[in-house]
Order: C-alpha cells, then sequence, then structure tokens
C-alpha cells in the first residue's frame, strides 16, 4: 500500500550520524529544554518540585523543550547528516504501520504489566497498579474537564512524535551505525526509561521502550514507533479516563 514513504529513500536501520555527535547533540537539546522548563514554571510561579497546577502551564513548558529538540534534531540533520530531515531519522509512513495500533493497546493492558508481574511478588506494596497509575490519575485530575483534551493532544499526539523522533530516530539508530541493531534497541530503550526519572515507571518504561523501537526496526519506518507509542498513551489515559 502507498504511502508518504513513497518515493522516499531511507536509510534502513541506521542513522547517518555518529553515536558521538548524537549524544552530544541530546546532552545539549536535553539541558537546553529543562532550562525553558524552569524558566516558564518560574514565570507562572509554579514550581518545579510540584506537580504542575495547570495543564495549560504544563503544555507551554512541554512545547518550549519540545522545539529544544526538534531544533537540535534539524541542526544535526544539516550539520552532520544528509540534510533530509526525514530520510535521516526514518520518518516515513505506510499503511501497514496502522498496525501498531494494536500493538501499543496490546503493551500498555498486557505486556508491560506482565513485566511487573516478578516485581510485584516481591514488592507487592511498591509496584500496585494504583501507584503505577497515580500520574496519569494526577494528570487527568488537574485537567478537569475544561483542559482534557489539551492532556490528549500533549499526551497521544506530542510526546510520541517527539519522544519517537529523539530516542528512536536518533538515539537507536545512531547506536545501530556502532553495535547490533538488538543492542541499539536494547540501549536506546533503556536511556528512554531512564531519562524519565521515575524509579517506579522504569520497568514499564525500558519495555514499551523495546516494543517501540522493535516496530522501527522490523518496518525500518518511524511512524510505526509513533503509532504504537501514541496507542500506547492513549490507552493509558482510557483507563483513568473520568466517565
Amino acid at each position: 500500500m502507498p504511502g508518504l514513504s513513497e518515493g522516499l529513500t531511507v536509510r534502513r536501520g541506521r542513522a547517518p550520524v555518529a553515536i558521538g555527535v548524537a549524544a552530544v547533540a541530546w546532552l545539549a537539546a536535553w539541558v537546553v529544554a529543562q532550562l525553558l522548563i524552569t524558566s516558564v514554571l518560574a514565570v507562572t510561579g509554579e514550581s518545579a518540585d510540584e506537580f504542575p497546577s495547570s495543564i495549560r502551564i504544563l503544555a507551554v513548558a512541554l512545547f518550549a523543550s519540545w522545539m529544544a529538540y526538534l531544533a537540535m534534531l534539524w541542526v544535526v540533520a544539516q550539520r552532520v547528516g544528509s540534510g533530509d530531515f526525514r530520510a535521516d531519522y526514518a520518518v516515513a509512513f505506510d499503511g501497514r504501520d496502522l498496525v501498531a495500533i494494536p500493538i501499543g493497546v496490546l503493551t500498555q493492558l498486557v505486556i508491560v504489566p506482565v513485566a511487573y508481574v516478578p516485581l510485584r511478588s516481591i514488592w507487592s506494596d511498591t509496584f500496585t497498579a494504583d501507584r503505577l497509575e497515580e500520574r496519569t490519575r494526577d494528570l487527568v485530575d488537574v485537567a478537569g474537564d475544561s483542559s482534557l483534551l489539551l492532556l490528549a493532544v500533549l499526551v497521544v499526539v506530542g510526546a510520541p512524535l517527539v519522544e519517537e523522533l529523539v530516542y528512536r530516530g536518533l538515539i537507536q539508530r545512531s547506536l545501530a551505525a556502532r553495535i547490533s541493531e538488538p543492542l541499539a534497541l536494547v540501549a536506546a530503550s533503556l536511556w528512554f526509561a531512564v531519562i524519565h526519572f521515575r524509579l517506579l515507571e522504569l520497568p514499564g518504561l525500558f519495555v514499551a521502550g523495546l516494543v517501540f523501537g522493535a516496530c522501527l526496526l522490523v518496518t525500518g519506518r518511524l511512524a510505526t514507533a509513533m503509532i504504537a507509542h501514541a496507542a500506547f498513551n492513549a490507552t493509558a489515559l482510557l483507563v483513568v479516563w473520568p466517565s
């Protein structure tokens, strides 16, 4: 089935960027993103140590940070890549990529919960379903009825698009230029999980990262990973969505 990938030469598996360059570029973007988030929170009177009091403020902070990452990706593509953003990060879509929707749903409802079974058998009071859903529930509660749509856009559209570009399009594919693709998949997934700084959610994020990265690895198209990630996040929202 023809799609947006028609006529586009995607470098399957590897990015034309050395991992050292990718790591330095990522670090620079991460630092700038944190400074922008801190600045937005300071201007609006929010504290970086507390949960946001408004989804609108969170949206501004996240948008500012995403711009830092997107700018970094564009600079890397122009300066050390081929200059073709879509080809450098495997940004292509085919109708078959929609199979990633059930993959994302199953990852949220089945694969990640199964990954927590052995942990829950050891630390039964730590890895409970309620604690794992706590952050999502808090976001929904803060959003209220007036900002639920904005929250959905942030979680289901913005986050999957930017994070997949960074951690799969840049990091995983750059790692694959130096090490085997399976090892690159594991390393990028661990990177993705750790950088969220949520110890409780780290195992689930790592497993989800493996699934998203595998989608890219199998198809060679980033759209598959993006769609799986979007479906994964959407399912998490729907599970706690107010009735």
